[in-house]
């Protein structure tokens, strides 16, 4: 009975996934904080500042007022009418709130496209680097992701011509855009994605395009995928402009053809998402001169790591126009970015997760570091990289 029970338990073929490596570098920081050390976290992808005190304010008003039971699956009508909103003021569009999707976070936003959108067995093509999980989830779900290698001839982003080359090899059913892309922080411009979403859709291969890092652009505004097809699926989040992250909001912007596939799914998958954090998005909208705030500290915090890492060592980065991230060139100290990775973690303190995480390959050279600290932390890690860097040419 114990070896029969031993069989049933073994873990499926779709779970052996790739793990996210940024999260096993948190639990690596948390134990060396455990131990007193002090530790800069430039790993993991998450604003230093909470949500804004309007979020809060309204939080803290329903917990005492409003029985939080189950909304709409679609999501409370109010906040799915803010959000249609905000791209009137934020594009100059007009999108029908039917449209939009409250989910569980920018995750739960992908699962709910890619099984919306695809069979098993389709291919989807995704940038490297890119977000790891673009893949993850798609290979959990029996698709299979199509990596396409982005170089800085084409400013490290998927082109019409990448995308057709690997189109015409073996047939794609979808691709994901993203910009401001993580772990680069590089976008394209509103031609090159207007091009792009043409092009898949010309040739039957439907977008989603990921705009989680949308506010958060300093070279140029990003342009958003819905002003160029009502057929490509948007997905967004309050994890990252609004400082939401451990709320669990995000929203997808469908086309009207796949919005009661998506309905069903969240049905069953969730039946709805989480009521008090729906409330509290709603009211985020309203922090807007608090989120400009935190935006222009990322925009310093930019300034201090491209000013002070040639200096200290690091001088090769992809362009940095949005989101908070630095992809750095490590390959003239290590060509392995995890034991990169790992010792500057033990021997300077200083998180940040290896470029491994985002491309398999070219990956190994790269290292991702996130700037959403604060100023005072983004100073300490220069200085602690430049001498832990010092040292180790000694």
């Amino acid at each position: 009975m114990l070896e029969r029970a031993k069989h049933l338990l073994q873990p499926s073929a779709r779970s052996a996934v790739p793990p996210f490596m940024v999260m096993d570098v948190v639990a690596a920081a948390t134990r060396l904080e455990a131990q007193g050390r002090r530790i800069i976290h430039m790993e993991v992808g998450q604003p230093a500042a909470g949500a804004p005190a309007s979020a809060i304010a309204a939080a803290r008003a329903a917990l005492g007022s409003v029985r939080l039971g189950y909304t709409e699956t679609l999501g409370i009508a109010s906040l799915r009418r803010r959000i249609a909103r905000a791209y009137a003021e934020w594009h100059g569009l007009e999108i029908d709130p039917a449209r939009i999707i409250v989910t569980t976070g920018s995750s739960a936003g992908f699962m709910l496209a890619f099984l919306a959108a695809f069979e098993a067995g389709d291919r989807v093509a995704v940038a490297l680097p890119g977000y790891p999980p673009y893949r993850h989830i798609l290979m959990a779900l029996g698709c299979e992701p199509a990596g396409i290698e982005t170089t800085p001839e084409t400013r490290w982003a998927i082109t019409p011509q990448a995308l057709l080359a690997q189109h015409r090899a073996r047939p794609l059913q979808g691709v994901v855009v993203a910009s401001p892309a993580n772990p680069s922080g590089t976008m394209m411009t509103a031609s090159a994605l207007a091009e792009l979403v043409r092009c898949a859709e010309d040739a039957g291969i439907a977008v989603i395009s990921d705009e989680i890092y949308h506010g958060l652009d300093y070279a140029f505004a990003a342009e958003s995928s819905a002003r160029i097809s009502p057929d490509a699926i948007i997905v967004n989040s309050f994890s990252k402009y609004f400082c939401m992250t451990g709320w669990r909001i995000g929203w997808m912007v469908v086309p009207p053809a796949l919005i009661r596939a998506v309905e069903r799914l969240q049905q069953n998958l969730a039946i709805s998402v989480p009521t008090l954090s729906q409330i509290a998005a709603e009211a985020a909208f309203e922090g807007r001169v608090e989120l400009e705030a935190v935006r222009r500290g990322y925009e310093e915090n930019r300034r201090i790591l491209l000013e002070g890492l040639p200096g200290a060592g690091l001088d090769s980065f992809l362009p940095a126009d949005g989101a908070f991230y630095l992809y750095a060139d490590v390959s003239r100290f290590s060509s392995d970015s995890h034991a990169f990775a790992t010792r500057l973690l033990e021997e300077a303190g200083v998180a940040a997760t290896p470029g491994v995480d985002f491309d398999p390959h070219r990956g190994r050279n790269f290292l991702r570091l996130c700037y959403a600290g604060s100023r005072e932390e983004m100073r300490e890690a220069v200085e602690r990289i430049g001498a832990w860097l010092r040292d180790k040419q000694q």
